[in-house]
């Protein structure tokens, strides 16, 4: 239980956002480092190349949190964060699995693995004991429970023995399960993982005996709101354009021809309007005379 609260409310390693200015900046360095792309070329991708014992390990850009993550530094989707060292976000301890409480997370596992074996063996051994002098039969009948705890460790024995066997391994290589599902250190093209001592025990040192490093996260401090400023109206009107006037004559689809309402009418230019037809003539302007008939009051 212990183990439990201490991976569920402490910092697994949360990396603080870049402020507005610091955001500003690395845009900038980025855009001097990549030059002027064309139009319709895609941009290179965001990241920087750094070595670690003799391997180069490539910085990957976050755009949420306006930042190059560290190595071994992933975003968690549920917690919307960059966590350090990430491992996994474990949805039983509703926390991230991180640098500064994974050791933590791998005692809680271990004590739950050994508690349940300690269940498992000790009902079967009752469950004997009684069998000897009552029977079988009567032994399940007067003790419920202990039959029913029989079969739920049977069922939780294999799940949580075989996750504190998997983070065994990892720890002895010292990997992370973000690490070994994407098979970042798999060894295909040469690329070995560089934070293994290629020991056993030095790994296993460094994961559950190395520093606990302290949170970087300021939890005391004021978040200070920046107010915005107002956009003014005229400036929106002048910036916004004419949509009666505004018409596409691109075509909507390549390889196709501008469509008919799209096209400029005749009638829209002056220079190339034609002139209104005079009305037809009245009689009156032949000089004929029409009869006109008086109604009769």
């Amino acid at each position: 239980m212990a183990m439990l609260l201490r991976t569920s409310f402490s910092d697994p390693g949360v990396l603080p956002r870049a402020l507005p200015a610091e955001a500003t900046f690395i845009e900038m360095e980025i855009e001097a480092a990549n030059g002027n792309v064309p139009a319709g070329q895609r941009p290179p991708p965001r990241i920087r190349n750094v070595q670690i014992n003799n391997q180069i390990v490539k910085l990957k850009y976050c755009y949420t949190c306006k930042i190059f993550r560290p190595p071994r530094a992933s975003h968690c989707g549920i917690c919307d964060n960059c966590v350090e060292r990430f491992d996994h976000h474990c949805p039983w301890v509703g926390n991230c699995v991180g640098k500064r409480n994974y050791r933590y997370f791998y005692l809680f596992t271990l004590s739950l693995s050994l508690l349940t074996i300690y269940i498992f063996t000790f009902d079967i051994v009752h469950v004997v004991l009684r069998s000897v002098d009552s029977g079988f039969v009567n032994t399940l009948k007067e003790t419920p429970g202990t039959v029913l705890e029989v079969l739920v460790c049977f069922f939780t024995l294999w799940s949580v023995v075989g996750l504190t066997g998997f983070h065994t391994y990892l720890i002895s290589l010292n990997q992370t399960t973000n690490e070994d599902i994407k098979g970042s250190w798999s060894g295909k093209n040469r690329v070995q993982n560089p934070y293994s001592h290629r020991n056993i025990i030095k790994n296993c040192c460094e994961v559950l005996c190395g520093p606990v490093y302290p949170s970087v996260l300021d939890r005391r401090g004021l978040m200070v709101e920046t107010p915005t400023p107002p956009i003014s109206t005229t400036a929106t009107k002048n910036s916004d354009p004419d949509p009666q006037n505004t018409k596409t004559t691109a075509p909507l689809i390549p390889n196709e021809h501008t469509p008919d309402d799209t096209k400029p009418s005749i009638a829209s230019s002056p220079e190339k309007s034609s002139p209104k037809e005079p009305p037809p003539p009245s009689l009156g302007d032949t000089g004929e005379t029409t009869p006109v008939k008086e109604k009769a009051f």
